[in-house]
Order: C-alpha cells, then structure tokens, then sequence
C-alpha cells in the first residue's frame, strides 16, 4: 500500500507542478500506480472501463443541465433584477452596498450552480457600483469572491450531484435540502464581518427605496427567484427527480431569458451550447478519471489502510473531523472542488461512517470546506475571476480576504460539530 500511494502522489504532484491540466494528472497518476499493480494491456483496459463506466449515470444527467441552465440565467439579466432587489431591501443601511453584493452572489449562486459565474455576473455589476459609492475595490472583491462559493452549497449544485455520485448512498434530494442551512449560515457570518467593516470604515448607506418600489423590484425578480422553488418544491413534493428538475430548470430559464426578458436572443443559443459542451466536458472528463481513481484506491485497499490508522491515532470523533477539516482545507487551496469531492469521498467517508457520523452531514461538511478552498490562493478559481473583475492583484486584497476566511471556518466549525444545522431540514421533510 505504501509503495502503491507513494508513486501515486508523487507522479500526481510532479505533474501539476508542471502545469498539466488535473484531469489529465489525475489519469496519468493512476496509469503509472496500476501499471506498478498489473501488466500494461490490463491496466490500460481497466481504466478505460473505469472512465466509461464511472459517467455511466442517470444523476450525471443532471450535470449538463444545470450547466445549461447556469449559462442561460448569467446571460439573461437575472443577475441586474436580483441586485435590484437587494438593493431595495439592504442598500440603506450602513454598508449596505455590501450586504447587496453578498445576497446577489448567494441568490444568483443558487439559482446559476455556479460560483464563478455568480462572481463574474454579480461582481461586473456591483463591484463598479461600490467603487463609487467610496468603497475600498479590494474589499468589494474579497467579499464578491467569498460570497459567491455559497452557491456550491444552495440548491441547484454540481458539487452536491458529484458527491452522491462519490458516496454512492446519499440521494442528491437529500443533499440540495441539507446545503439550504449551512448555506445561510455561511452568508451571515460573512455579512457580518461586511457590517463590522464598514462601521470602521464608515461606510454609508445609500438612499431609502419605497414600499411601492421595493414591491416592483421584487416583481421584477420573482420570477427569477421561482427556479430554485419550481426545482426543489418538485424534487420534495416527488414530482420529478433532481436529474428531471435540471431538464426543468433548462426550459424555465430559456422561457425567462429568451420570451420574458429578451435579453438572451436566438442567434446567441449557439454559442450557449458551445460553452456548455465545453464546461461539461471539462468536468466529465475530471469526473471520470477521478473515477478510476477511486478504483485504484480501493483495490490498493488505500481507503481501509488510511481508515484504520486515523481510528488507531484516536477514537475521538472531534479530533478526526477536525484532522479531515483540516486536511481538506489544505486540499482545496490547490485542487478544484470536482476532483477533490470523487478523490477524497471513498477515503475519508469510511472513516466517518465508522464514528458514527451521517454520509449527509459529511457530504456538507466536506463541500463547505471546499468552498474555503476555491476563493484560497494559489489556485482558487473564484479568487482570480474575483480579481479581474475588479481590476485588481490577489496580493491587494489578502488582507481583506482573512476576515471573510475566519466567518467561513467559524460556520466550517459550526456545521461540524452541531449535526442539526445540516440535519434539521432533511430530517423534518423525510429524507
């Protein structure tokens, strides 16, 4: 087993210090360990029919989907209608420009799936806006930045599908109703730390909006808003299953950005599709060498061998979730959420089934470290799309970044060690 991981790592290192894209270091990784296993045609042929067969899923459908949708709603004027909203409702206060630009980025990341795209639709438009109002740019994109990886734990999520798929027990429903509260809680505590900013600041809020106007924006956005309530309210009530309710959330976002809005005209479809096919094809691939991944692992027996020496370090259940935390903190400040999810899954979740920890809670767990991850440097993607927004270096706004990381890992400590916050919800619906 030492021998096995050994070359397993350092193949995979070396190459992505080389700057080779991580699936293909992912692939080779496992090529060069099975080869050390068994004769090269079998292991070539093995993980040929680990790819095939790891894609080989109905929820996987739901990938390209929400991908679809994701596109759809960035390019169809979802993101101006939200941050109207929360304008209405947020932008008096002191700070309130802020407080606007974290809400965006959790409704816009929950109804796109997709934290990037929240950081670059919210943050073209709000990060200007800030500018203007006297706002420090570099705190305007840390909280961009942050904000929007709440979206990998609201409803619709890629990361939630991805980790079923990995856990292999956990229902995808079950997961979008488990990501509403840990999701919240991380919005607040960064909210909070935006309040204690602009009290030093003294940043100032902007001009009172009426009730009638707050009513019209919030017209405005319903529709918008109805997604997220169309897609769960379905999975809940049984209607459809998550794989139905992104074909679902295809139609319903085509209908609201190309008939309602007209923003989305017929002549961009086709470049809609292209970026779609190219995104889902990126994360395919990822997913399907992490797969044969996942199989070299177990026939290494590296899951059961790492299993039993953090259970013979300690059989305290606080240690080893806060050891995995950490860890997985460290994972994500260099590799991608999606990687990382069908990597880590089949060797931590054995040990937390063990200590009696619920495969729902850890899935939560484990994507709410994540999201830390992706807005880490050196290579969070959220943190450099955050920065060319707003025009600005990761150096700059370092500083401004620690706070907002303290809120997250203080939420990370709160979902670890209080099970309800994830629990509660699922629980009271019958998953």
């Amino acid at each position: 087993m030492t021998y096995a991981i050994l070359i397993l790592v350092v193949v995979f290192i070396l190459l992505l210090l080389s700057n080779v894209p991580i699936s293909v270091c992912i692939g080779m990784a496992t090529v060069t360990t099975m080869l050390m296993s068994m004769p090269p045609e079998p292991a070539v042929t093995q993980v040929a029919q680990k790819i095939a067969t790891g894609l080989d899923s109905f929820a996987l459908l739901a990938i390209p989907f929400f991908i679809l949708s994701g596109q759809l709603m960035a390019r169809g004027g979802i993101a101006r209608r939200l941050i109207n909203l929360a304008k209405a409702l947020m932008g008096m206060l002191p700070g309130g420009l802020a407080y606007v630009n974290i809400v965006a980025c959790m409704l816009f990341g929950a109804i796109s799936g997709s934290a990037v795209a929240a950081t670059s639709a919210i943050g073209s438009f709000m990060i200007p806006e800030m500018n203007k109002a006297g706002y420090d740019k570099n705190f305007s994109a840390a909280a961009n930045a942050t904000a929007s990886t709440t979206g990998l734990l609201i409803p619709p999520s890629n990361i939630l599908i991805v980790f079923s798929l990995a856990s292999g027990s956990v229902s995808v429903a079950a997961l979008f109703i488990a990501g509403y509260l840990p999701g919240i809680l991380t919005g607040f505590s960064l909210i909070s730390v935006a309040a204690i900013t602009a009290m030093i600041k003294d940043y100032r809020g902007g001009e009172k909006v009426g009730l009638l106007e707050i009513v019209r924006r919030a017209g405005d956005a319903i529709l918008s808003l109805l997604l997220i309530v169309i897609v769960i309210g379905g999975i809940i009530a049984g209607f459809f299953t998550a794989t139905e309710a992104a074909a679902i959330a295809v139609l319903y976002s085509f209908f609201l950005s190309v008939v309602v809005y007209r923003e989305v005209k017929l002549k961009d479809i086709p470049q809609i599709l292209k970026q779609t096919v190219i995104t889902n094809a990126v994360v395919m691939l990822l997913i399907g060498a992490s797969m044969a991944l996942s199989w070299i692992l177990a026939y290494e027996n590296i899951p059961q061998n790492i299993s039993a020496a953090l259970i013979g370090m300690t059989n305290s259940k606080v240690i080893i979730l806060l050891i995995i935390n950490l860890i997985l903190l460290l994972v994500g400040t260099f590799m991608d959420a999606t990687p990382a999810v069908l990597i880590f899954t089949p060797i931590f979740l054995p040990v937390v089934t063990q200590l009696g920890v619920d495969p729902l809670h850890f899935g939560i767990l484990m994507i709410l470290n994540l999201c830390i991850g992706i807005c880490t440097p050196p290579v969070g993607a959220v943190l450099f799309v955050g920065c060319a927004v707003a025009d600005t270096k990761i150096t700059h706004i370092i500083k401004w970044l620690l706070p907002f990381f303290l809120a997250m890992i203080i939420s990370l400590m709160l979902v670890t060690y209080i099970p309800a916050i994830t629990l509660f919800l699922p629980r009271i619906l019958g998953f």
